[in-house]
């Protein structure tokens, strides 16, 4: 005769109560952006009184961000005279700021006004629109779900102060305020490799652009 299991009960109770104690909690669903990034984008660009073209969300510097710009236009014409258009490749571009080579760089085509870092949570848009802070304007567009939090408060807010970042949030109806001023007293690194690599992007951004999108005046 076959044995009988011993305290199956206990053994079912048991088991139960471990797969109870492993159910997940509630998914609490991530906040998502009311609009898409390009429109966000031109919104703040109007919010924050930026005039020039806002050029789509590209990739700089790794990080994925929108820049408002202006085409100089005398200095365009002046390098297609000469034959020189965009330059994207960053070791070229690093030889124009050597002192024997400065005399013979072209001169930047293009007039950045300010770069947007356009995303769901602060941390994610302060990363993207940092490294373009220390060459002028920058700011974050946010959901406003993502501001109405102690983290932002108590963390992303000094950050942004410090940085000079500017804050445009968008209600669910992607309508947009203004949450926090940039600082505009603050020091701006000269200009270097960097600066023209990102200069000579956004020249070149400006000229592929099938279809220039609005131009805030």
């Amino acid at each position: 005769m076959a044995a009988t299991p011993q305290n199956t009960e206990r053994s079912t109770v048991a088991g139960g109560a471990k797969r109870s104690r492993s159910m997940p909690s509630r998914v609490v669903p991530p906040i998502e952006l009311p609009a898409s990034v390009d429109e966000l984008a031109r919104a703040a660009a109007a919010q924050l009184g930026w005039n020039g073209i806002v050029l789509p969300e590209t990739t700089i510097l790794g990080r994925k961000v929108c820049v408002v710009a202006k085409l100089r236009t005398d200095v365009h014409a002046e390098r297609i005279a000469m034959g020189a258009g965009p330059v994207a490749d960053r070791a070229t571009v690093d030889t124009w700021t050597w002192p024997e080579l400065a005399g013979t760089a072209p001169a930047p085509a293009a007039e950045i006004v300010g770069v947007l870092a356009v995303a769901r949570h602060w941390r994610t848009a302060m990363a993207s629109a940092v490294p373009f802070a220390r060459y002028g304007e920058a700011a974050m567009v946010l959901p406003s779900p993502a501001v109405l939090t102690e983290d932002y408060v108590g963390n992303c807010l000094p950050r942004a102060r410090a940085y000079g970042l500017a804050v445009v949030t968008a209600d669910p109806n992607a309508v947009v305020d203004l949450d926090l001023e940039g600082r505009t007293e603050r020091v701006v690194l000269a200009e270097d490799p960097v600066s023209r690599l990102v200069n000579e992007l956004v020249y070149d951004h400006l000229l592929r652009t099938a279809e220039a999108p609005a131009s805030l005046d």
